[in-house]
C-alpha cells in the first residue's frame, strides 16, 4: 500500500482553502458543498472536508515536509502564521517547528533528511 490522502476536518472551508495555500499546497479541487483537495510537490494529496461536529482535539498530527524548513517558516511567520514551537532539532534527528491550521489541527513542518526513511535505527 502506497499512502496517497490525509483528509481533516475543518469548520470554515475559504478560510482553510487560505492557510493551506499560504503553506504552498497547489489547490487542486475545490467543491462548494465543503471539500476541497490539495496537492504535495511530492505528489501525495491532503484535503479538508467541512464537518458539522465539533472538531475533535485528537492527538493527530499532519507532517509536511520542506528541505528549507528555516525559510519556510520565517516565511510563513512573516505572512502572519502563528507556531507553537520554532524550529528545533529533536533527539531522533529531525528538524521541526509545529503550528496549528485555523480549527485546531495540528501541523508539523519538518526537514529529517535522509533519516526520514533510513534513522540509524531502521530495523530491515
Amino acid at each position: 500500500m502506497d499512502q496517497n490522502q490525509v483528509t481533516v476536518p475543518v469548520s470554515n472551508l475559504d478560510r482553510s482553502v487560505a492557510f493551506y495555500k499560504k503553506l504552498g499546497l497547489h489547490l487542486m479541487t475545490y467543491a462548494d458543498h465543503g471539500y476541497a483537495r490539495f496537492e504535495c510537490p511530492g505528489g501525495n494529496t491532503f484535503s479538508i472536508e467541512v464537518t458539522a461536529d465539533p472538531i475533535p482535539d485528537h492527538p493527530l498530527t499532519i507532517y509536511f515536509e520542506n528541505e528549507k524548513m528555516d525559510e519556510e517558516v520565517a516565511r510563513l511567520k512573516s505572512d502572519g502564521v502563528a507556531f507553537d514551537t520554532d524550529p528545533q532539532d529533536m533527539s531522533w534527528r529531525w528538524r521541526e517547528a509545529r503550528l496549528r491550521d485555523p480549527d485546531g489541527n495540528r501541523l508539523c513542518i519538518y526537514w529529517a533528511g535522509v533519516d526520514r526513511r533510513y534513522p540509524p535505527w531502521r530495523i530491515d
